[in-house]
């Protein structure tokens, strides 16, 4: 389904004193993007999410004024505009550019972020849980989000924005994988 990592790290000091991994290219290949995309439908539903923020930001906005417990400055309402199509309209779209996730027979894969952009691995030796969650919205688009819990401080793995088929197969696929995995997933 898709490569397999092998061989060790060393780290190493660099000549400026911080610390580095050193790989052999022949033995790690080159890091790379996961495979798969989210689904075309996952900024729909980032945008909305996106949106109902900033309709509560406005909607506090508008009682701060209309309450008059703080004068606000004419040119808040522009940036807040800017800022408001920035985010409803900009940020899924470079989500959507961003986000991909893998799942080969020894390790899950995530890209995730917009202005932070987080790559994380998990070997199928430490998951622990894998879960499917659906909100009313994912449902109306026929998208779902899976969450593999591993044995990291880092926290869980989220793969957002799938198709609710595609997401049904890699918790199937997943809790196969686990469940084959020798090991107490710590």
């Amino acid at each position: 389904m898709g490569p397999t990592l092998t061989g060790t790290c060393d780290i190493a000091e660099s000549p400026g004193g911080r610390l580095g991994a050193v790989t052999d290219p022949a033995v790690h290949p080159a890091l790379r993007d996961p495979a798969h995309r989210v689904s075309s439908k996952a900024p729909v539903l980032w945008a909305a999410g996106a949106a109902l923020t900033m309709a509560f930001l406005l909607a506090a906005l508008v009682v701060v004024e209309v309450f008059d417990w703080w004068d606000v400055p004419l040119w808040v309402w522009p940036a807040y505009v800017v800022l408001a199509l920035v985010y409803v309209v900009g940020m899924p779209v470079v989500r959507y550019r961003v986000h991909r996730w893998e799942s080969t027979d020894t390790a899950v894969y995530t890209q995730t972020g917009w202005l932070n952009r987080e790559r994380r691995i998990a070997p199928m030796s430490r998951v622990q849980t894998v879960d499917l969650d659906q909100g009313p919205l994912d449902r109306l688009l026929g998208l779902a989000t899976v969450t593999v819990t591993t044995a990291s401080a880092a926290g869980p793995l989220t793969i957002s924005g799938i198709e609710k088929p595609v997401a049904d197969r890699l918790v199937e696929e997943l809790t196969r994988r686990t469940e084959a995995e020798q090991g107490d997933a710590t």
